[in-house]
């Protein structure tokens, strides 16, 4: 029988807890005001070597073919880009299936840089895993968070991405743009679309300023991005695969605003209702 993680709203096991010292304040002052002006933060230490290599492991098992159809996913693709010569694994709802993937997302020292940066309470949203596997990775397109979830309301979510290799330029690593975080909302085109089409949604201006910034991590680094700030990926072109971990979360209190099921096979939850629950649970 598949257990749902999703009903054990703590961590399961020892690995999780034990790496870097857990303050209240786990983010610098300076860190803080580097993420509100720009809309980004990146290169905070997260991970240990033994964390990694669990994570990894366990990812394979979740690429296996035979996980596809398991319903305790939200969403799950062996091959979710539009370039058929190109790969780009992407599943959502990894922490319901593996217990690391679980507890990677209730980490007390994530948790406090979650609250400092959103500045309450933070409340998991949903993950994601990526894999660009060696020599053919695809691209992620230019995108902004929030045009995924404009169900949900306010705006008041912060994405997290956790690298399980060292990510650089040649094997595909994230780009932000820095301060896109205070433009509109832009359309939203498919996930790996072609680089090239967001500029057909922008401003004179927006263009001038679209100056990309390359985030290279290493294996256990991650970033923070706000959920308005316009970010994609290229090509991984190395022998060597990126594999990432992505947590979504919330400031506590925002609500639902749609009639439909927030997540597949999630109970609805009414628009104006605050979103909580089994598979929504308070971090830290």
């Amino acid at each position: 029988m598949n257990i749902d993680l999703s009903n054990f709203h703590k961590q399961l096991n020892a690995e999780f807890a034990q790496f870097g010292d857990v303050v209240s304040n786990a983010l610098t002052p300076a860190q803080v005001g580097f993420f509100n002006e720009n809309g980004y933060l990146a290169e905070i230490d997260l991970l240990s070597r033994p964390q990694i290599d669990i994570l990894r492991t366990e990812l394979s098992e979740i690429m296996s073919p035979e996980m596809s159809g398991d319903p305790r996913f939200y969403e799950y693709n062996q091959n979710e880009s539009s370039d058929p010569s190109k790969v780009l694994f992407h599943a959502l709802g990894a922490w319901r299936v593996s217990e690391a993937f679980h507890d990677l997302i209730f980490l007390p020292r994530l948790a406090a840089c979650f609250r400092q940066l959103l500045g309450g309470q933070p409340r998991f949203w949903h993950d994601q895993v990526f894999v660009k596997p060696a020599n053919d990775g695809a691209v992620v397109a230019w995108h902004q968070d929030y045009s995924y979830w404009t169900r949900t309301v306010p705006n008041a979510h912060i994405t997290c991405w956790i690298g399980l290799d060292d990510s650089t330029v040649e094997n595909g690593c994230v780009h932000y743009i820095p301060g896109s975080h205070r433009w509109p909302l832009l359309p939203r085109g498919g996930l790996s679309d072609d680089m090239e089409s967001i500029f057909e949604h922008l401003s004179d201006e927006q263009k001038s300023t679209f100056k990309p910034v390359a985030i290279e991590l290493k294996a256990g680094q991650v970033s923070f991005h706000h959920s308005m700030t316009v970010h994609g990926s290229y090509e991984n072109r190395s022998p060597r695969p990126r594999r990432a971990a992505v947590i979504n979360v919330f400031r506590d209190g925002v609500m639902s605003d749609s009639d439909e099921p927030l997540l597949a096979g999630v109970p609805t939850i009414a628009p104006g209702e605050k979103i909580d629950g089994q598979f929504f649970p308070l971090l830290g």
